[in-house]
């Protein structure tokens, strides 16, 4: 899977990573991973953050193990400014706020996470910016890196990310219900989806780096992505 350079140095790269593509090899590494991909281009890169596989947009890879140490302390002591753009189901309650609820791992089900008292602190801020009846884009910033925070805090508040299959239905987003005299082609026997993958895109990263550089790095949305919103702005009477 090809990839984007959002900004290199001899000290670290940033990507556009396409959904669908792991971050880091699994544990059967198998299947490829932007950090695979990069070491055979560039030879060692250091681990600094994650995205799921599904989500999309900016990761940061260090070159050496200064740089790694550096940006790795940053991003766990809230010196990186982390922002995402979602698009939810519905409508929000409130136009913008923090969720503020601890998440942990849900004890029956290794892959999941829950929101839970008991669990690690977990800060996230969001804003709405369009919404469209059914689906709402926000724009979320979040203050701590847990695992699947944004999607467990979007199901927290009722308004769970489009085509999450974990903590939503799933259900892929199709023209025929956003469309109304939507007709189906007759060359196809069954309508393609709009998207059928997590509405989540790593959209900017700001951070000084240790040389006193103010970095602010922002991955353009996919095609997929920017695509469905065409088509809502199209079809769709938006608000805010």
């Amino acid at each position: 899977m090809k990839f984007d350079i959002i900004f290199q140095n001899e000290h670290f790269i940033a990507i556009n990573k396409p959904a669908g593509l792991l971050s880091i090899p699994d544990r059967f590494g198998k299947d490829p991973s932007v950090k695979s991909i990069l070491q055979e281009q560039l030879g060692k890169v250091f681990t600094v953050h994650r995205l799921d596989k599904e989500t999309s947009g900016l990761i940061v890879f260090a070159k050496d193990e200064v740089t790694h140490k550096d940006l790795s302390q940053k991003f766990e002591g809230r010196e990186v400014e982390k922002f995402y753009l979602g698009l939810v189901n519905g409508t929000l309650m409130n136009q913008k706020g923090t969720i503020d609820v601890p998440i942990m791992e849900h004890p029956g089900k290794t892959t999941l996470m829950m929101a839970h008292k008991k669990g690690r602190a977990s800060v996230t801020d969001y804003q709405v910016l369009e919404e469209f009846g059914l689906y709402s884009l926000v724009q979320f910033q979040i203050h701590t890196g847990r695992t699947h925070q944004i999607r467990v805090h979007s199901k927290y508040i009722g308004n769970t990310i489009v085509c999450d299959t974990l903590y939503g239905d799933g259900q892929p987003v199709l023209l025929s219900s956003i469309k109304r005299k939507f007709k189906l082609s007759k060359n196809e026997l069954d309508e393609r989806p709009l998207l059928n993958r997590l509405a989540l895109h790593s959209s900017q990263l700001k951070f000084t780096d240790a040389e006193g550089t103010r970095h602010e790095l922002e991955a353009p949305l996919s095609k997929d992505l920017k695509a469905l919103l065409q088509q809502l702005r199209k079809n769709v009477r938006t608000t805010i």
